[in-house]
């Protein structure tokens, strides 16, 4: 199955991968990005295995900073 991946630490809070996806990418009260019903893995790396990848693709190709990967 395929895992989706955030580096929480380098978001920058700039919303655009809530703007593609909301149904997973939520902003913080500390402005930056949260992937609904994740598990933290590490310090700052988040981890949400799914069954289809579905926008999340949209996701990892409009970040700016590069912090979402689909593994």
């Amino acid at each position: 199955m395929p895992k989706i991946i955030l580096e929480r630490d380098k978001c920058i809070g700039c919303g655009s991968c809530q703007a593609v996806c909301p149904k997973y990418w939520q902003t913080a009260d500390d402005n930056k990005i949260n992937l609904l019903g994740s598990q933290k893995k590490d310090n700052e790396i988040y981890e949400l295995e799914l069954k289809q990848i579905e926008c999340n693709q949209e996701a990892v190709e409009i970040c700016p900073v590069q912090c979402i990967a689909v593994n």
